[in-house]
């Protein structure tokens, strides 16, 4: 069931958090949606939003605590950082910053919602298929916090489940928006990464969107502790 329910997606103002509330909220879910910065941009995507700097727990809690008690049928822990973090160059505000936000933050705040969920509710990680191929740019962090992501999916799953709470988490492989513009606008990375792609094209934030919906809905209901890769073939 989706329709009448409540959602939480963090990092919900832009790319596919927002292409994961809209669908949410078209299928009838209400959708709170978390943002960092852009209050604007979340107010475009529901009525409903909440601010917290997810690399630091007590924004966090902060945050949570305006949520009442058993009120929350589906979290998506969208929000994550994709900055360069170069083996040998990279300070350790930088490593702080990309653990923090992309790993840490997720711990916490999927700890401190634990209250706020109802029994039988469902939480989507949104990982990455960095998490199962090496990635080049300097990213090993970006791609390091998305594998921890996998395994607090596969182990969440057990923990929750005598609630009845399934865990699943979807991996993107290279999808257009904000977060990649820089990466994929270099002609000749854009034309390499393509080529890797069976399909002939890059994942839309809507593509990752239907496969959060799945996991969400009644047809999704005998699946937890999955990581599914949405990536057009760039991973199979």
């Amino acid at each position: 069931m989706i329709r009448g329910e409540t959602a939480l997606v963090t990092g919900g103002s832009r790319g596919i958090g927002r292409a994961v509330a809209l669908a949410l909220a078209a299928k009838g879910c209400d959708v709170t949606v978390h943002y960092h910065s852009r209050r604007d941009l979340a107010l475009e995507v529901s009525p409903r939003v909440l601010q917290a700097d997810l690399a630091s727990t007590a924004s966090i809690d902060r945050m949570v605590a305006e949520i009442p008690d058993q009120s929350i049928d589906i979290l998506v822990n969208n929000a994550g950082i994709w900055k360069p973090s170069p083996l040998g160059s990279t300070s350790e505000d930088r490593l702080d910053e990309i653990l923090n936000t992309n790993c840490k933050g997720v711990f916490w705040l999927t700890q401190a919602m634990l209250p706020k969920l109802r029994d039988g509710a469902r939480i989507v990680n949104i990982s990455s298929t960095a998490a199962r191929v090496g990635i080049a740019g300097g990213r090993s962090l970006y791609g390091a916090t998305k594998a921890a992501l996998d395994s607090f999916t596969k182990s969440w799953a057990l923990e929750l489940a005598p609630r009845g709470i399934r865990v699943n988490a979807v991996a993107p492989g290279y999808v257009e928006t904000d977060m990649t513009a820089e990466h994929l606008g270099d002609p000749d990375r854009r034309q390499n990464a393509l080529a890797r792609h069976p399909l002939g094209r890059f994942g839309t934030p809507e593509d990752v969107a239907g496969t959060v919906l799945f996991l969400c809905s009644e047809e999704g209901a005998f699946v937890t502790g999955q990581s599914w890769n949405v990536s057009g073939g760039f991973v199979i």
